[in-house]
Formats: structure tokens, C-alpha cells, sequence
């Protein structure tokens, strides 16, 4: 029995001389493994619809394990994000946190929808910095992990909210800023950052602008709080650090 699904490559890994496993994001069957067989042939039509960040749509044959893909045709390649480096970085972390953090036997249209709006938007040259920051916050939220930013997470306070506690994870009031000393202080415009990049869709957010500074403030904590609350390692996180460390000597 074969099955037609809407699906975006989040990862691919070798199997044996000639085939893939693709990892695929699909909204109605969630995250699914299947194989691709002959995907490592250069002039197979399968190698084409099998690469990282392309969105298409799939004929597959489930399985109990694995499923099959028989044929398949590409919907976007991403062209412009494959050829920018930078774009691919951060293309390659989002996919991988989602890949990390979904649970294969849920699925999510909603998540889905947010994967590809933003790959959209990175492909169309908007800030991918601040478009993975945006998603990440929506992942941490799919995850249950996500922090409290929209009251104080010790007395529940909506007003006056002052500073991050990793620990106790989300915002203080600066009534409570003595929960936790080593909380980090957060200006009001990341306060709204926050907020907005956690409980707002990417289709509703237009393309906004964020100084370095609280581009700063929010790596610091989004850093320390997935160190904290996330649980798994993301590879490509070290490679964007890696990256930011580079842009800043030139």
C-alpha cells in the first residue's frame, strides 16, 4: 500500500554503496525514517528529492521499521540557502533541533508549517540569526520545555518582569530578583522578543530587526537554558558558534 505525503528532508545518512535513509518531516505522519534506494547515484531522479532542506512531495510504502520512498517530486529546493554557507549553518541547526527534540510518534502540522516558513524566509534573505532564534522558541514550546516569559516564574507577577533564572526557568519580577542570584538581567525589548518569538506564528511576525546586544542577551540565555532543560547535544550549535567567533574577527 502506498501512500502520497507532503514531507521536508531533515537529514540523510549513507546505506551501503547505493542507497539512503532520509529522516522527513511530514504533517500528517510526523517524523518518519524511510530508505531511498539508489539515492547515492549521481544521475538517479531519487538522489535529486533526497537532499537535506528540500521540501517535496513523496510517494512511500510504510513499513514496519523503515518506510520506502518509490518516487517523488521536488515542491522547493531552497536553491539560494544551499549556496550561502551561512544560511546553510543555521538551516542544518534547525533541522537538526528538530530532528532532536520531535518525538517520532507524534506529529505536529503546526511545527511542520513553522519549519517551512522558515526556511522560506531564510531562503528569501531574511536574518537567519534571528529566524532560528524565532524557531527555536517555538521548539522548546513542542517540546514542553518551553520557559515562562509572559509572568514571573516564582510569584506569577505579569508586571515588572526584570531578569532570566536558567534554574528556575523563565523571568522574574523585581520583586523575586532574590530567587536567584546568578538570574540574568533582561531589558524590556527582549522581554517583548521573547514573548513574541514563543507565542506568535512565523506567518504573523514580518521581518523585524534585533540589535546585536539583545541578539546577545538571548543566545546567553537560550544557550545556558537548552544546557539546562533540552537534554540532548546538537552538533551543529558548535559549528555556529564557531561561525559567529569567525564573523566577529573580521
Amino acid at each position: 500500500m502506498f501512500e502520497k505525503v507532503e514531507g521536508f528532508i531533515l537529514k540523510t545518512q549513507d546505506y551501503g554503496e547505493t542507497h539512503k535513509i532520509v529522516t522527513l518531516l511530514a504533517p500528517t505522519l510526523g517524523k518518519i525514517g524511510a530508505i531511498a534506494r539508489g539515492a547515492k547515484k549521481t544521475k538517479s531522479r531519487m538522489a535529486a528529492i533526497t537532499q537535506p532542506f528540500i521540501h517535496g512531495s513523496y510517494l512511500i510504502q510504510p513499513g514496519s521499521n523503515l518506510a520506502a520512498i518509490q518516487q517523488g517530486e521536488v515542491i522547493s529546493s531552497f536553491r539560494k540557502i544551499r549556496e550561502d554557507i551561512f544560511k546553510t549553518a543555521y538551516m542544518s541547526y534547525i533541522a537538526e533541533l528538530t530532528d532532536k527534540l520531535i518525538d517520532p510518534k507524534k506529529y505536529s502540522a503546526f511545527i511542520f508549517q513553522q519549519l517551512l516558513q522558515t526556511a522560506e524566509r531564510i531562503n528569501d534573505g531574511q536574518d537567519p540569526e534571528v529566524l532560528a532564534m524565532m524557531y527555536e522558541w517555538k521548539m522548546y514550546r513542542e517540546a514542553g520545555i518551553a520557559p515562562i516569559v509572559t509572568q514571573c516564574v516564582s510569584c506569577g507577577n505579569p508586571e515588572e518582569l526584570k531578569a532570566f533564572s536558567i534554574d528556575n526557568g523563565g523571568l522574574l519580577c523585581r520583586r523575586c530578583l532574590a530567587v536567584d542570584p546568578n538570574s540574568i538581567s533582561v531589558p524590556d525589548q527582549v522581554i517583548k522578543l521573547m514573548k513574541l518569538f514563543l507565542w506568535v506564528e512565523m506567518k504573523r511576525i514580518g521581518d523585524i530587526s534585533v540589535k546585536a546586544e539583545n541578539k546577545r542577551i538571548l543566545h546567553l540565555i537560550m544557550d545556558q537554558y537548552y544546557e539546562t532543560h533540552g537534554g540532548y547535544y546538537i552538533k551543529s550549535k558548535r559549528f555556529l558558534k564557531q561561525m559567529s567567533d569567525w564573523q566577529g574577527k573580521i
